[in-house]
C-alpha cells in the first residue's frame, strides 16, 4: 500500500512537471511567433516593441501588453495598443491562427499625409476593439510597393482581405486632425461601429450609429463647420474590388465589379457663420468599379503639387481626362437624397429630393429662401460626367480664345435632354410672376456632333413686358399675360435623306394657335458632320424644298390688330377692318399676278381678317424639284417667281 501511494505521488509530480513543461513550451513557442512577427516589421525599416506576453494553455488565452509599432512607411506613422487579449487561440494551419474572441484596448493610430494631403495629420484613439470568431495569418504578408498613399491603402486592404471574423465591434473612435487647409484643425468622432460577417475582404454589413466631423478654420475668416452622419449602414462591401482598382496589374480588366450593394445614412451640417444643411435620407445602390478605367493612382500622379493655378493648359487637360476616366470606371445604379434643406441668415431653402438613375439626374420640389423661386422638377437626361469633363478639356485647347461652333456643338454629347416643370419665379424686378408648366428639350441620333432628331415642348405663362416696344399693342389692349404653348419636333431620316419639321405648334392662349409643317428632301449626311463653311454650302445646295403647311386659328389676335389699327387711324373698328382687308387684296394683286393659286391664298387671308374666330389653312406643294438654296435666293429677288414654284391650296373656316 505504501509503495502504491509513493508511486501515485511520483506520478503526480512527474505529470505536473510535464504539464508545466508543456505549458512553458507552448508559451515559448507563442512568444517566438510574436517576436518573429515584430522582427518582420523591424527588418522592413520600421520599429516594433511590446511588453509582457502571457499565454494560459487551459483557456488558450494570449495577452500582449504595451505594443508600439512605427512601420517606417507613410502614411501610417505609428500604432499603439495598451493590451491585446485573445481567448481560444489555436493554430488553424501552418500559416493561420484562429481565436474565439479578441479584445484590443487603448489603441492609438497616427497617420501623416491623410487623404493625400502632405501637411495633414490624423491621430485616432480607440478605447476598445472586439472581434469574435477570428481567423487570419500568423504574420503580415509582404510590404507596400512604395511610399505612395495608394500603395499604403492597398497594402492595408490586402491584409484585411486575409482575415475572417464573425463580427467586429468598436464602441467609440475619436480623432484629432491638424494641417487642414486654411490653417485649421479638426475632430472626428465615431460611435457604434459594427462589422458583421467579415470574410476575406467581404463584409456582409457595416453599421455606424453616428459619425461627426468638426473642422475649425481661420482663413478666410474664423469658422467651425460640424458635419454629422447618422444611422450609417453599408451592405455587401467587397474590398477586393478596391484592391484590384489599386493594382496596376489589373489594368486589362474591363468588367464591372460591385463594391457596395447599398449605402444609407442621414446628414446634418452646422457652422458658426449661420450656414447649415440637412439631408434626411441618403441612399446609394449598386456601386461598381471597372479596374481598367477606375485608376485613382493615375489621377493622383497628375494632381497639382502646388496651386492648381500654376498648371498649364496641357496639364489641366490631362487632369480632366484622368477624372473622366475615373468617372467612366465607376458605375452607380441609383442615388437618392431626400428631405434636403440649406439654411443661411437670409432664410432656408428646401429640396424634396435629388435622384440619379440610369443616367438621369433630377431635382424634385425646390423651394428657395423667402419663396423667391419654386420648382417642382428639373432633370438632365442621359447625363455623363465623363463626357462633360472631356468636353471641358477640349475647350482648354483654345488658349483662352472663344470656343468654336464645332466645340460648342460637342455639348450635345454630354447629355440627351433637359426638362423643367412647375416653376414659379419673379419676372425681372417686378411683383409679377413667370409660371412654367413644362419646358422639355430632347435630342438624339447624333450625326457627328449634331443631333438629327430633336423636340421642344414649352408650356408657360409670362407677363407682357412694358419695356418691350413689340409688346406695346398687347399692353394697350389690356393683355398683361401671354400663355405660351409650343410643341416643336424635327427629325432626319438617313435612308431617304428626308428632313421634317412637324408638327411645330405655337398656342398663344386667347390670341392665336398656329401649326407649321416643313419638309425637305435629299438632305445629305455630310451636312451634319462638316465644320467647313464652304463645304457646308456645297452640301446645302443638294437639299430640295418639300411641302409646307400652315394652319392659323384666330382666338382674338385679329380683333387685337383691328383695334390697334383703329386707334392709329382714329377710325371705327369696322372701318379699320375694311381698310386692312382692302390693303391685303391690293398687295396680293401685286404678288399674285396671273398665278391663280396665289390669288386663292390672298382671298383666304382677306376672308380670315373679315370674320373673327376663323382658321386659315395654307398648303404649298412643289410643282417640281426645287433646290432650297435657289428658292431662298429667288424669294429675295423675285417673290412672285418663288411662289410660282408651288401649287397652293388655301381655305378658311370656323
Amino acid at each position: 500500500m505504501k509503495r502504491i501511494l509513493i508511486g501515485l505521488i511520483v506520478a503526480a509530480v512527474l505529470g505536473a512537471g510535464g504539464w508545466f513543461g508543456f505549458n512553458l513550451y507552448a508559451r515559448h513557442r507563442v512568444t517566438a511567433e510574436i517576436e518573429a512577427a515584430f522582427e518582420q516589421i523591424r527588418s522592413s525599416g520600421g520599429k516594433a516593441s511590446h511588453g509582457k506576453i502571457g499565454f494560459d494553455l487551459p483557456s488558450r488565452t494570449l495577452t500582449i501588453e504595451d505594443i508600439a509599432v512605427e512601420p517606417g512607411r507613410p502614411p501610417l506613422a505609428g500604432i499603439k495598443a495598451a493590451n491585446i487579449k485573445a481567448v481560444g487561440v489555436r493554430q488553424a494551419d501552418e500559416a493561420h491562427i484562429a481565436a474565439d474572441n479578441i479584445e484590443i484596448d487603448g489603441v492609438e493610430l497616427a497617420i501623416d499625409g491623410a487623404a493625400g494631403a502632405a501637411g495633414m495629420k490624423l491621430t485616432y484613439k480607440i478605447p476598445q476593439i472586439t472581434l469574435a470568431n477570428y481567423s487570419g495569418p500568423t504574420r503580415m504578408q509582404g510590404a507596400p510597393a512604395s511610399d505612395s498613399i495608394l500603395d499604403a491603402y492597398r497594402f492595408g486592404l490586402e491584409q484585411f482581405a486575409n482575415i475572417a471574423a464573425g463580427s467586429l465591434n468598436v464602441p467609440t473612435i475619436t480623432a484629432a486632425m491638424t494641417g487642414v487647409t486654411g490653417g485649421g484643425t479638426g475632430e472626428i468622432t465615431y460611435s457604434g461601429l459594427t462589422l458583421r460577417n467579415i470574410n476575406r475582404g467581404k463584409i456582409e454589413a457595416v453599421k455606424i450609429d453616428r459619425a461627426v466631423v468638426g473642422i475649425s478654420t481661420q482663413q478666410p475668416r474664423p469658422d467651425k463647420v460640424t458635419s454629422g452622419f447618422s444611422d450609417v449602414t453599408i451592405d455587401d462591401l467587397d474590398a477586393n474590388v478596391v484592391i484590384a482598382a489599386l493594382n496596376p496589374e489589373k489594368t486589362k480588366d474591363d468588367s464591372y465589379h460591385r463594391v457596395y450593394r447599398q449605402i444609407s445614412s442621414s446628414y446634418t451640417m452646422t457652422s458658426t457663420s449661420g450656414i447649415g444643411a440637412k439631408i434626411g435620407r441618403i441612399l446609394i445602390e449598386d456601386i461598381a468599379y471597372q479596374p481598367s478605367k477606375f485608376r485613382p493612382g493615375e489621377l493622383l500622379a497628375v494632381l497639382p503639387k502646388e496651386s492648381p493655378a500654376s498648371q498649364n493648359p496641357a496639364q489641366m487637360r490631362e487632369l480632366a481626362e484622368k477624372v473622366a476616366d475615373l468617372y467612366d470606371g465607376a458605375r452607380i445604379g441609383k442615388v437618392t437624397l431626400a428631405d434636403l434643406s440649406m439654411s443661411s441668415p437670409q432664410g432656408t431653402g428646401k429640396l424634396n429630393a435629388v435622384t440619379y438613375s440610369q443616367g438621369e439626374f433630377a431635382l424634385e420640389g425646390l423651394d428657395a429662401p423667402q419663396g423667391q423661386f419654386k420648382m417642382e422638377h428639373f432633370a438632365l437626361k442621359s447625363f455623363s460626367v465623363a463626357n462633360l469633363m472631356r468636353w471641358a478639356a477640349g475647350l482648354s485647347k483654345n488658349g483662352g480664345r472663344s470656343p468654336s461652333p464645332d466645340q460648342m456643338l460637342g455639348l450635345f454629347g454630354v447629355l440627351a435632354g433637359a426638362e423643367v416643370k412647375g416653376v414659379v419665379a419673379p419676372y425681372k424686378n417686378t411683383r409679377q410672376l413667370v409660371t412654367i408648366d413644362t419646358i422639355s428639350l430632347n435630342w438624339g441620333q447624333l450625326v457627328g456632333s449634331i443631333p438629327s432628331k430633336a423636340s421642344l415642348v414649352v408650356k408657360m405663362v409670362t407677363p407682357t413686358d412694358p419695356a418691350n416696344p413689340a409688346l406695346q399693342p398687347l399692353i394697350v389692349a389690356g393683355v398683361d399675360k401671354l400663355a405660351i404653348d409650343l410643341d416643336l419636333g424635327a427629325a432626319w431620316t438617313e435612308s431617304s435623306g428626308a428632313f421634317a419639321l412637324a408638327p411645330a405648334t405655337l398656342d398663344l392662349g386667347n390670341l392665336a394657335r398656329a401649326q407649321l409643317s416643313v419638309a425637305l428632301g435629299k438632305v445629305p449626311r455630310d451636312l451634319f458632320t462638316t465644320t467647313d463653311r464652304s463645304a457646308a454650302m456645297d452640301q446645302l445646295a443638294q437639299v430640295e424644298a418639300g411641302a409646307i403647311e400652315l394652319s392659323l386659328r384666330d382666338r382674338g389676335v385679329v380683333d387685337l390688330v383691328v383695334a390697334q389699327f383703329a386707334r392709329m387711324q382714329n377710325v371705327s373698328r369696322d372701318a379699320a377692318r375694311s381698310a386692312i382687308v382692302s390693303m391685303i387684296r391690293a398687295q396680293g394683286e401685286k404678288i399674285a399676278g396671273a398665278n391663280g393659286d396665289a390669288r386663292m391664298a390672298v382671298d383666304a387671308l382677306a376672308g380670315f381678317v373679315e370674320t373673327s374666330g376663323q382658321t386659315l389653312s395654307v398648303k404649298l406643294m412643289p410643282r417640281a424639284k426645287v433646290p432650297l438654296m435657289q428658292l431662298m435666293q429667288l424669294s429675295q429677288s423675285d417673290p412672285e417667281s418663288a411662289l410660282a414654284q408651288f401649287r397652293i391650296e388655301a381655305s378658311t373656316g370656323l
